[in-house]
């Protein structure tokens, strides 16, 4: 999916949600878990409940892997079941790659040609050739580890470099020599939204994966004041505080629920903040 499909939908939902995929086996709701398909039979529901009112699903395929060929088929099912009934959503594997260059070539084709996924989550800590494969492919994306939302995320990205900018901003500076606003996004978590102004003057243009809102108490508000830009430039993670909204039979209304709560507010702040 190239930027200007991606702006295309946001525009027309009015919302710049994406929807982590996370699925734990034990929270899943009990009549569910019992199915031999259950994963797959859970993120059906949920993305059935609330495809009108995001533009991005995002599984992380930790959730997936943990389970073995099961997990990895469970994952391909879902992907292929996005692909089939709502092509409009654009799919972020959140793998976190990055490893030599042969090696990444390898973890690209895995996600781009063989799984379909429209972006994959890539860590830069090995340098440039860990990252040049995954943008050797068309309307594919790089989503670039910038500035993430956890609490160690200070242990190495807020420290000081000798040229005295902390090593996230290195991270933006030289990656801007890999990709362009055209096949690179960067993760920023939301529990960082005062910093979005400062990255905004390194990569104005760029699109922004921002975890951290709801279950991780990120502001929304706060995220779009610092983080919008003139193609919206946007895509805001929930994962928990959707998925696992209710965990009785009617978990995927309460899934949509919740999930159109965050689309009001989201087409709120982009009539507020254009």
């Amino acid at each position: 999916m190239n930027k200007q499909t991606l702006f295309k939908n946001i525009e027309q939902k009015q919302s710049f949600l994406c929807i982590g995929l996370d699925v734990d086996i034990e929270k899943i709701p009990a009549h569910i878990k019992q199915l031999p398909d259950a994963i797959f039979q859970f993120n059906k529901a949920i993305i059935d409940a609330t495809h009108t009112y995001c533009v991005a699903y995002k599984p992380n395929t930790a959730f997936y892997e943990c389970y073995g060929v099961s997990g990895w088929q469970a994952l391909q099912q879902t992907i292929d079941y996005i692909k089939q009934n709502y092509p409009d959503q654009f799919i972020i594997a959140d793998a976190k790659r990055g490893d030599i260059g042969n090696t990444s070539a390898m973890y690209a084709q895995a996600f781009f040609k063989h799984m379909q996924a429209d972006a994959v989550t890539v860590a830069p800590y090995m340098g440039a050739d860990s990252v040049k494969p995954f943008l050797n492919f068309s309307d594919k994306w790089v989503v670039l580890l910038a500035l993430t939302s956890n609490s160690s995320a200070a242990d190495f990205q807020l420290q000081t470099l000798a040229d005295t900018q902390p090593l996230y901003k290195h991270v933006l500076h030289q990656s801007l020599q890999w990709g362009n606003a055209d096949n690179m996004m960067y993760v920023v978590g939301a529990t960082q939204a005062p910093l979005l102004a400062e990255i905004r003057k390194i990569i104005p243009q760029h699109f922004l994966l921002v975890p951290g809102v709801g279950a991780q108490g990120g502001s929304l508000a706060e995220v779009a004041q610092y983080g919008l830009n003139s193609s919206c430039g946007l895509l805001v993670n929930a994962s928990r505080s959707i998925i696992y909204a209710s965990n009785d039979l009617s978990f995927a209304k309460a899934a949509g629920r919740e999930a159109q709560k965050m689309q009001l507010e989201m087409a709120y702040l982009l009539q507020k903040f254009s």
